[in-house]
C-alpha cells in the first residue's frame, strides 16, 4: 500500500482515544468548557468539572482536537461557528452537522491515522474486521515509527463502536452505548458482528451543502484554482467521494442542488469531462453555503 502524502497531511496518531468513541453531549461539554478555560483538561479537578473520568477527560481533549473544534486547547473558528450558543448547531441536533463532523476529522490535518486508512486507503465495499487490521498493519509498514498492534486493534474496535449500531444482544454494557455517529449509516453490519459493508450513494440526511462545502474545501487542499474534475473529487484520497461514500452521480446531484440557489459554483463538460467550476475564492464559498443551510 502506497501512503505518499500527496499534499494530504495525516499525524501518525494512534488510540489516543483511550478506547472510548465520541459521545452524545461531548463535543459541546469539550468546547464549552475550554472557552471558559483554555487549560481545563489539565487540571486535577477536570474529571469533576466533565462529569467523566480520567481516562474520559483525555478523549474528550482528543476528540475536541481531532474534530478541529479546538486548537492546541483553544476554540478554532470552526468550533465557534458550530458550537456557540448562536452557532449553527449547538446542541447536534441535525446530522448534517455530524457529517460536517466526520469531514473535519478526515480533512488535513488529520489526528486519526486509523480513520484515514480506513476510509481513503482501503477501497473494498465489504470487509472483515480483520481485513481492516490488514489495512492498518499495511499503513503502519510504511511510517517511521510504528504503533504497536495493540494501538491498531483499539483503532480498530474504536471505529466500529463509533459508526456502527450495536447488537445489544452481543458484548459488554460499554457496546450499548451508541455513538452520535451512528446515524450516519456509513458502515453496516450483515449482523453477526463479524461482516461489514460501506452505504456507498447518496444519502437522505446528507444535505448537497455539506457535499459541496466540503468539494470546496477539498479543492483548496488539492491547490485547485477554480475547476476540479467529478472524478478527482469521487476516487482521491482525501475526497468527499471517500469520506462520506458517495458515487460520481451523488455529487454530481448535490452539485446541481446548490447551483439552484447559489450561482458561485456550477458543472462544466469539457471533451466529455464533467468538472466542478466555482467563481469565488472556494472557502468563502464554503462557508456562505453553511451559513446558508444553517441559516
Amino acid at each position: 500500500m502506497n501512503v505518499e502524502n500527496q499534499n494530504i497531511k495525516v499525524k501518525p496518531f494512534f488510540a489516543r482515544h483511550q478506547t472510548f468513541h465520541p459521545r452524545f453531549g461531548w463535543i459541546k461539554k469539550g468546547f464549552e468548557l475550554a472557552k471558559k478555560d483554555e487549560g481545563v483538561f489539565l487540571r486535577e479537578d477536570a474529571p469533576v468539572k466533565l462529569g467523566v473520568g480520567k481516562n474520559m477527560v483525555r478523549s474528550i481533549r482528543y476528540w475536541c482536537r481531532a474534530f478541529k473544534i479546538l486548537n492546541k486547547d483553544q476554540p478554532t473558528d470552526f468550533g465557534r461557528q458550530l458550537l456557540d450558543d448562536e452557532g449553527w448547531d449547538p446542541y447536534l441536533e441535525d446530522p448534517a452537522s455530524l457529517w460536517l463532523l466526520h469531514w473535519n476529522l478526515l480533512k488535513p490535518t488529520c489526528e486519526a491515522a486509523a480513520w484515514y486508512t480506513v476510509f481513503n486507503l482501503f477501497r473494498a465495499v465489504e470487509f472483515t474486521s480483520d481485513d481492516l487490521l490488514k489495512a492498518l498493519r499495511d499503513y503502519r509498514a510504511h511510517l517511521a515509527s510504528q504503533p504497536v498492534d495493540s494501538s491498531l486493534k483499539k483503532d480498530l474496535t474504536c471505529i466500529l463502536r463509533m459508526y456502527v449500531e450495536q447488537d445489544v444482544k452481543i458484548g459488554t454494557l460499554e457496546d450499548y452505548i451508541d455513538s452520535p455517529f451512528v446515524q450516519l449509516g456509513i458502515i453496516q453490519t450483515a449482523g453477526d458482528g463479524k461482516h461489514y459493508n460501506f452505504r456507498v450513494g447518496s444519502k437522505n440526511n446528507l444535505p448537497p451543502e455539506i457535499v459541496v462545502a466540503a468539494c470546496l474545501e477539498f479543492t483548496v487542499a488539492r491547490g485547485q484554482q477554480k475547476t476540479i474534475s467529478i472524478s478527482s473529487l469521487s476516487y482521491d484520497r482525501g475526497s468527499p467521494g471517500l469520506v462520506f461514500k458517495l458515487s460520481e452521480s451523488a455529487i454530481c446531484n448535490a452539485i446541481e442542488e446548490v447551483t439552484a440557489t447559489n450561482n458561485g459554483v456550477f458543472l462544466s463538460d469539457s471533451a466529455g469531462l464533467i468538472q466542478f467550476s466555482f467563481t469565488e475564492n472556494p472557502l468563502d464559498l464554503a462557508g456562505k453555503i453553511l451559513a446558508t443551510y444553517y441559516c
